[in-house]
């Protein structure tokens, strides 16, 4: 049965309406009664659960304003990607350091009338930098969450790819766009147009481009968050860095992230066989998504072969597959 504290805590989230926390919350008594052998119910509160979000997220698609495909921005459509993510920053298993300053991210943005009466501003232009699979993307769905916003993803390479010629055009729309509609603009793959000039691929047109951003990013006065993401912070070009107001650098995970992040994807198998010293070695190097993919992969497998137990043998393999996939 559900703890006394997780009874507590299910109420007190229901009270604040907090349903990302609430359904969190729900999954955990599910597994909990799933590690003491009472599997169907488990499965029924696990199904109550999926459904009750589906609910959720259609109520709340149906309160959103309407995507950018029903605006009258026709110019912008097919460059911005509209979502509404539920990531919350409570979910992501990231350094103490990243941690702290997406923290601080949150506070001033939910405090900036208070930083206003003293003529200061919240950060909100952000540069996230660092290996593939560590958690930039997700780091700005949780912002999107935490702070009611939606997320517009804009992917870089295909803004320069599809409009050759007149990307600087379609970039000040965006930058319209950002001015007009509060949310959180994430530019993925940065590198695409923040690489430096004067390199030896350097082209005219993504020199331009380039141009442009600097020059559109230092005269944004919005309110909403500019993210950017690059997997390769050394080819962006210098000027860039001092238009940003935080720099955050990700890391792939340590041991202790490593462990837990297998106890949060694993949390509905039993893992009480689990050598945590054998397994966060095995897994060190991986990127946390690598590690998630690896988990999956190991749940896959007992689910498929009716069991609920995941052995040693079964996580190092799903491991050993993600680093021989990665040679």
């Amino acid at each position: 049965m559900a703890t006394a504290e997780q009874i507590k805590a299910l109420l007190r989230t229901h009270a604040e309406r907090d349903d990302q926390r609430f359904y969190s919350i729900a999954l955990q008594v599910a597994a909990l009664e799933a590690r003491q052998g009472h599997h169907k119910l488990a499965t029924d509160l696990k199904a109550l659960i999926e459904k009750s979000q589906k609910s959720t997220n259609i109520a709340l698609a149906a309160s959103k304003p309407t995507s950018l495909a029903q605006q009258s921005r026709g110019d912008l459509k097919g460059l911005l990607e509209l979502s509404y993510p539920h990531v919350r920053r409570n979910e992501l298993v990231l350094s103490k350091g990243v941690q702290e300053r997406l923290d601080q991210v949150l506070l001033e943005q939910r405090q900036k009338d208070k930083l206003a009466q003293f003529g200061l501003s919240p950060r909100r232009k952000l540069l996230f930098t660092g290996p593939p699979g560590t958690g930039k993307t997700m780091s700005a769905s949780a912002l999107a969450t935490e702070l009611k916003l939606p997320l517009y993803t804009i992917v870089l390479d295909n803004l320069i790819t599809r409009f050759m010629g007149e990307t600087a055009s379609k970039l000040r729309l965006i930058f319209d766009h950002i001015n007009q509609t509060r949310a959180v603009y994430l530019f993925d793959e940065f590198d695409a147009i923040g690489t430096q000039r004067g390199a030896q691929n350097d082209v005219g047109e993504v020199r331009r481009i380039l141009n442009s951003f600097l020059l559109f990013v230092e005269q944004d006065n919005s309110e909403s968050i500019i993210v950017a993401a690059t997997n390769h912070p050394e080819l962006l070009d210098k000027a860039l860095y001092r238009r940003f107001d935080d720099i955050i650098q990700y890391d792939k995970p340590s041991k202790e992230h490593i462990k837990k992040i297998v106890e949060n994807r694993l949390a509905l198998f039993e893992t009480s066989v689990l050598n945590w010293a054998s397994l966060t070695e095995a897994a060190e190097g991986l990127s946390a998504a690598e590690v998630t993919r690896a988990c999956e992969d190991a749940a896959k497998e007992a689910v498929l072969h009716e069991k609920n137990i995941i052995s040693m043998q079964l996580i190092l393999k799903a491991i050993d597959r993600r680093h021989t996939g990665k040679k």
